[in-house]
């Protein structure tokens, strides 16, 4: 995959935390019961992205902010799998329906893109420890 530029990182990362976190809203609405934007369970995890992504921007800290984002997918991605395992210790509440899989899949599947942007990004700026500067015209 090319590098993307400079210029494309920010929409990257925006894009994919926010599918990311539509992804968990979707599941939260459609499979829980009586969830909305103020619940507990879709409050946190939006105040914790929203928090993440702003201070993306911030460059003295966007390498760590940018792992704590890698770190927050992979945890939506691996507790939404590991959520639905028929395990004694879990609720099932909502029931354990192909309904509810199937949103549990979804969320997971929304958790990649971020898994992958924000790899991709740790990985080129460990290669270029100076991705936000620009290239010149002449460069182009």
């Amino acid at each position: 995959m090319d590098r993307l530029s400079v210029k494309r990182w920010p929409v990257a990362v925006v894009v994919s935390a926010a599918v990311a976190w539509l992804g968990l809203f979707v599941h939260n609405l459609a499979d829980l019961p009586g969830q909305d934007l103020l619940s507990v369970e879709t409050l946190v995890p939006t105040l914790v992205t929203a928090v993440l992504v702003a201070h993306w921007f911030v460059r003295p800290i966007r390498r760590a902010v940018t792992w704590g984002l890698l770190v927050w997918a992979w945890l939506s991605l691996i507790g939404g799998v590991i959520s639905v395992l028929p395990l004694d210790i879990l609720p099932y509440e909502p029931a354990q329906t192909p309904v509810h899989y199937g949103f549990h899949a979804l969320y997971a599947a929304t958790q990649v893109p971020l898994i992958v942007v924000t790899s991709l990004w740790l990985r080129d700026t460990r290669r270029d420890p100076q991705p936000e500067k620009a290239p010149d015209a002449a460069d182009e």
